[in-house]
């Protein structure tokens, strides 16, 4: 491929892929950012609920993390892709036979990512949870905290330092996990970058470009997760 088209190819403007590709990449970013505080919160209770005494609440946590780590990530997206609209419809049309229902691959995108991330962060946060002795919640009872203070300014800080380096490794994930969406026609990274390669026949740029974008995306990361864990041992520290 001479030199001169491949600056073409990856210029801005209508002869170029930049454009298209940037575009991606901000619905790439705004996905994983957008599924990730719904995540870590489902994820949050998932783990509260296995560790707590009572037992249905642990089945019902444990039956959770078993399907949504079991099933493969495409798997799970072609279910709530294809099958969220029909039981949307079918309730709907119990009040408006006429009404159809369509489902935003974004919106479907995140619910899915949501699931599947909460299930890999409940695990992360469950081992914090018993990585804190129990004398830690004896002593926040004993100076007269209630269960919810406690849990606010005594377990909290502990659990989130402790899982931290854990919810990075999820996060990184979620990261990559974003690119599965573009089998639903969501125009991310991945999805734009495959446009370009079928209409150009140039595969193997593309997709290099779009490796290279993850690759950097996933050190951004990393440089900013290290900078909120050294952030948290200072705080702790003081």
């Amino acid at each position: 491929m001479p030199a001169q088209s491949i600056w073409t190819l990856l210029s801005w403007g209508p002869e170029g892929w930049s454009d298209d590709i940037a575009s991606g990449v901000l619905v790439t970013i705004a996905l994983a950012l957008a599924t990730l505080p719904i995540g870590l919160v489902i994820g949050f209770f998932v783990a509260f609920a296995k560790q707590h005494e009572e037992p249905s609440l642990r089945l019902a946590g444990n039956i959770y993390t078993t399907v949504f780590r079991g099933l493969p990530e495409l798997v799970t997206l072609f279910l709530f892709f294809f099958g969220m609209p029909l039981l949307l419809q079918y309730l709907v049309r119990l009040f408006n036979p006429e009404a159809t229902i369509d489902v935003n691959s974004f919106v479907a995108g995140m619910i899915v990512l949501a699931l599947i991330f909460s299930s890999y962060a409940s695990e992360v946060f469950l081992s914090a949870f018993r990585a804190i002795p129990k004398g830690q919640y004896e002593g926040g009872y004993a100076i007269g905290l209630s269960k919810w203070q406690t849990m606010r300014l005594v377990i909290l800080p502990q659990l989130i330092r402790i899982a931290f380096p854990g919810l990075e490794n999820c996060w990184l994930s979620l990261l990559k996990d974003t690119s599965l969406v573009s089998v639903v026609n969501l125009a991310e990274t991945l999805r734009q970058s495959g446009v370009a390669a079928r209409v150009t026949k140039h595969s193997f740029l593309f997709y290099s470009i779009a490796a290279l974008i993850f690759l950097a995306l996933a050190v951004l990361s990393s440089i900013a997760t290290s900078y909120i864990l050294r952030y948290l041992g200072r705080r702790e520290a003081r």
